[in-house]
């Protein structure tokens, strides 16, 4: 999907009473910036109510109703996420036609997605019925619960079936905005924009809502910690066992011992998880060859990198 020169592609918000700011911000200025570099988008706001108070009692408005506006096939709407006691409150409930209105809007064409959770309302919609679907870690379990038929995906950012995208938060938003403007305007504009917003871990879908740099660090060891601090800063540097056990302030024998009872993995085993994670992001940067991505993570030769995403694969 590409937008046309004929007409731009509108990007509609459902501004929501009690929303998270953030979750319209940061989807939000991507839409933004990518137009501000030629991608033929508009961006619009609607709600259910003329004006609104955010979740953190920010004042918002004025709002054209969602009513007003037309959407037509190869639009967008997003519902950013709002306080999950309002969306399924039966005041929120109440509003059945704002449900009817995302139903006709997705039959006709348009597209539908929701960050954090704006997955209630889609749910509540009938839009999650048989669908790939994610929110907010904490909520998956609840999501699921209340529709049953959904297909709730755990520890990942963001899905997209059927012209449905779903997100888990504030930072899974941006991600899944970056790959709409991919998707609309190619991978080149989306690398300018994430650079623009000095987003340099632009993530897919499927990686974890949570980072492979902040797993293994459930610990209390410092020393450990500052060994994990030095091998994710310079992990295009190959640190000897002996320069990271002084890190640690202790022997190398020590240290290796150290670092698998904290971490549950080995040094080595460590270093080749931040590479997988730092390969798959550097891999978003179209300029970028993979014997450059292999110097960037210590490694010699694209051979290497190709070995180990294909041992992730496996």
């Amino acid at each position: 999907m590409r937008t046309s020169p004929q007409r731009p592609i509108t990007i509609y918000f459902l501004v929501l009473p009690h929303i998270h700011i953030m979750d319209l911000a940061g989807p939000d200025q991507v839409f933004l910036e990518a137009a501000g570099y030629g991608a033929e988008i508009a961006v619009r706001y609607c709600s259910t109510v003329a004006r609104l108070q955010t979740s953190a009692l920010l004042p918002f408005g004025p709002l054209k109703h969602y009513s007003s506006t037309k959407p037509s096939a190869g639009d967008i709407i997003l519902v950013p996420g709002a306080e999950l006691s309002y969306l399924l409150s039966a005041e929120f409930k109440k509003d059945k036609e704002v449900l009817s209105w995302l139903r006709r809007a997705h039959a006709q064409g348009v597209t539908v997605g929701s960050i954090c959770s704006g997955a209630f309302v889609l749910g509540e919609a009938g839009l999650l019925t048989g669908k790939r679907c994610t929110t907010h870690w904490k909520r998956t379990g609840e999501l699921q619960k209340r529709y049953p038929e959904a297909l709730v995906q755990e520890n990942i950012l963001y899905t997209y079936q059927d012209r449905i995208y779903t997100s888990a938060g504030i930072a899974s938003g941006i991600d899944m905005a970056l790959a709409i403007v991919e998707q609309l305007a190619g991978a080149r504009l989306a690398h300018t924009v994430a650079r623009e917003m000095v987003i340099y871990t632009r993530r897919n879908g499927e990686q974890h809502q949570q980072s492979e740099f902040m797993l293994h660090r459930n610990h209390l060891h410092s020393g450990i910690h500052a060994v994990q601090d030095r091998l994710a800063a310079h992990l295009d540097e190959r640190a000897s066992l002996f320069d990271l056990a002084e890190t640690a302030c202790m022997s190398a024998r020590n240290m290796t011992r150290i670092f698998k009872k904290e971490t549950g993995v080995t040094v080595n085993g460590y270093i080749t998880i931040l590479r997988r994670e730092r390969i798959r992001q550097l891999l978003k940067n179209p300029d970028l060859t993979r014997r450059q991505i292999a110097r960037q993570v210590g490694l010699k030769s694209e051979r290497q990198v190709n070995r180990l995403l294909s041992d992730t694969a496996a």
